[in-house]
């Protein structure tokens, strides 16, 4: 059933899953996003004079003005501020309620439709827009939001400046998901005037959509005790600011943007155009419960599939392991050790397909007979038999530059830039719209998956494209847009053909962690970070970036290492996704049978990973931390990883969220029956106090609310 209004000069006000909407539309048919959020609407909170700044979208063409002191941000737009309402619809589907505003632009011709997406049960929307060109001439569009929301602040009596609280997550190679909050000013953004020219802003560009930052953000008004959260759901280029305007805290969230990422689209008469999706949702609370309605947000948009519900352990033989260098001699130790300790996927990493040197011989991916003399295929069959899933590492996207495939393809394979191939790490990036390249990998995927029985493939994206290409394309950033998404219509369906198939997300770790990805992939690789005891604070991070079950954490026990460096390993990955490597053949009878020991521990509880909320009883993990914590919990059941890293105190008070006042019980869960950890409960605090005798130690404890 589809409800549809027009008429300029109405209020259009509704509620759904908690979240209060109000639009105003003028007697001049503006349209004004008055409010969004779980508080309800206060019409005294915003000014007459300050309404017409409460803008529902903004777009810019070619040719067209601007206004305001609008600096670098896409505030004040043209035609956004001419655009006015041709009518509303409400429509119910399966996953929720359908939103669409619809505006125009007489000059132009330009329509635009405002989508929101609501969730049944949930917090969120997904929002995006779409232009068509019902006009004569060609436009060019250089900006279009996909949300926009001013007022984020109106909300309590004190200043933006003292209330508000914005959280980032920091990313980079080997240093992933640093979450960092600040107030403001703290920030640059002083509340000094009604519309200043600077802005906070946040923006990717190329191919890695987490090469500095994830591609989402949290503010908190702690005054209000309320919290706005976004994802930008794209896998590349992506831009969103905060800024002032009208003497109101404002928010807008793209895609690409001509001058931030040198997109532009010529959007001929009769031709569409639709923006980037992003995800946006509002919670009373802090960061705790703005994760806990985003991660269950996740787990509805993600494909289904049968990865997430079992969460398979898998063994990989790279990290601290065989870096690159597979041999059927090699790996039969490691298969038998792997399957030994319990793993259930083994995956083959990088090297399989060249003899020697293969970082820039890419692009084949047909497997070397000086590594393998009897076939790759006896190797996998060999991990068949040892009752593990096989798998193969690919790197799909690229072509290395000394690659034999080389001789097979022209220029039209490639991102081309001034007349040349983009080249990165001597590797060229292929494009996926271009039909040959589509067949290329389709055939790859098919020799693997049914000449060769791999049930796992470790996708893996070492370079970063850049700008984007000039083929067949308005600009670079139209042809890097284009790509990105033939890329996932290509994984789409590969999916549909083999839907029992784990694909994991890699790029170079966590320089891919994006919902346009994770909604498609099962698991994610958090990082190449090869010291076990920095990896606690990414792995401990890592449950706001993705939900538990795709975070994919290595534990590699080290030969050279002890017991409690195997145990440090372990726990970093026991409520996650474990990613097992390391000389398993060559540890200790000891060391191995604490790593076959916590594997049957994570067997016992991923049931719960699955379905549980995560929270962080020492606040959010930082670099120079002595000790860090995070926990899952599911009902009255509550796990947490402890690591004491180099604090010189051996007792830490770890506060559980609502356990104040309450009866519990509380048990090391793992490793048991081993001396150097131990903890007692509480119950007038509501804290956990744990006790790690040794520094870079760590634990894994339970805590279970009294019935």
């Amino acid at each position: 059933m589809e409800e549809r209004q027009s008429g300029w000069g109405q209020r259009i006000a509704f509620s759904e899953n908690g979240l209060n909407v109000v639009l105003e539309v003028t007697e001049k048919g503006d349209v004004r996003l008055l409010h969004v959020g779980v508080l309800p609407y206060d019409d005294l909170r915003i000014a007459d004079k300050q309404r017409e700044g409460f803008r529902l979208l903004e777009v810019q063409l070619s040719g067209e003005d601007r206004d305001e002191y609008h600096g670098r941000s896409h505030r004040a737009s043209y035609p956004g501020l001419r655009m006015t309402y041709s009518g509303h619809a409400m429509e119910r589907n399966d996953l929720g309620l359908r939103f669409t505003v619809e505006m125009n632009d007489p000059q132009t011709g330009l329509k635009t439709e405002c989508r929101w997406q609501f969730y049944d049960g949930l917090p969120v929307l997904r929002a995006w827009t779409t232009l068509v060109n019902e006009g004569a001439e060609d436009l060019g569009v250089e900006y279009v939001s996909s949300f926009s929301l001013n007022g984020l602040a109106k909300e309590g009596a004190g200043d933006q400046d003292d209330k508000m609280k914005l959280h980032l997550a920091h990313n980079g190679w080997q240093s992933e998901v640093q979450w960092r909050s600040n107030t403001l000013p703290e920030l640059g953004l002083s509340h000094m005037t009604d519309r200043s020219s600077k802005r906070v802003a946040l923006s990717n560009t190329g191919s890695w959509a987490a090469a500095e930052h994830l591609p989402m953000g949290l503010l908190e008004n702690e005054e209000a005790n309320a919290t706005v959260f976004w994802q930008i759901e794209h896998n590349g280029s992506w831009h969103w600011e905060l800024l002032n305007q009208f003497d109101h805290l404002s928010l807008l969230v793209s895609g690409p943007s001509e001058h931030d990422h040198g997109w532009w689209k010529n959007l001929r008469p009769g031709e569409s155009f639709e923006s980037v999706p992003v995800a946006v949702g509002f919670v009373r609370g802090g960061f705790e419960e703005a994760i806990g309605g985003l991660t269950r947000y996740r787990r509805l948009i993600r494909r289904p599939n049968t990865d997430n519900e079992k969460l398979r352990v898998i063994f990989n033989d790279y990290m601290n392991c065989l870096w690159g260098n597979p041999t059927t001699e090699n790996l039969l130790p490691l298969i038998d050790a792997a399957a030994d300790v319990g793993c259930e996927y083994f995956c083959i990493d990088c090297g399989w397909y060249s003899p020697g040197k293969w970082w820039d011989g890419v692009g084949e991916w047909l497997p070397s007979e000086e590594r393998f003399p009897e076939g790759i295929k006896y190797v996998l069959d060999y991990i068949r038999g040892k009752g593990m899933i096989p798998g193969l590492w690919l790197e799909i996207e690229v072509m290395g530059v000394n690659s034999p495939k080389l001789a097979q393809t022209d220029d039209s394979w490639f991102f081309m830039r001034h007349g040349k191939r983009v080249k990165d790490r001597s590797r060229y990036q292929l494009d996926f719209r271009t039909p040959a390249v589509v067949a290329h990998a389709d055939e790859v995927i098919r020799r693997l998956v049914e000449d060769y029985g791999v049930g796992y493939i470790k996708m893996d994206y070492n370079i970063n494209a850049g700008l984007g290409t000039e083929t067949g394309a308005d600009s670079l950033g139209e042809g890097l847009l284009g790509h990105n998404r033939a890329y996932l219509s290509w994984i789409d369906r590969v999916f549909g053909t083999y839907p029992e198939l784990v694909i994991e997300n890699c790029s170079s770790g966590g320089m891919r962690m994006d919902y346009a990805m994770l909604s498609r992939h099962s698991i994610q690789s958090t990082s190449d970070q090869e010291d076990y005891v920095k990896y606690a604070q990414i792995a401990a991070s890592s449950p706001a970036a993705l939900t538990p079950e795709q975070s994919a954490i290595w534990s590699y026990p080290l030969r050279e290492g002890d017991d409690e460096e195997v145990v440090f390993n372990m726990v970093n990955a026991l409520l996650l996704r474990v990613h097992q490597s390391g000389h398993l053949a060559e540890l200790s009878a000891p060391r191995r049978e604490l790593v076959r020991e916590a594997l049957d521990v994570y067997k016992s509880i991923r049931g719960d990973i699955r379905e549980s909320l995560p929270f962080w009883p020492l606040g959010l993990p930082k670099v120079e931390d002595g000790w860090v914590s995070f926990g899952l919990r599911r009902g009255g059941k509550r796990y947490i990883a402890v690591w004491r890293l180099d604090a010189a105190d051996s007792e830490a008070a770890l506060p559980l969220p609502g356990m104040a006042g309450k009866a519990a019980d509380c048990r090391l869960l793992y490793p048991q029956g081993r001396p150097g950890g131990s903890c007692a409960w509480d119950a007038e605090a509501g804290a956990l106090d744990v006790t790690l005798e040794r520094e870079r130690t760590a634990r894994l404890f339970e805590v279970r609310e009294a019935e």
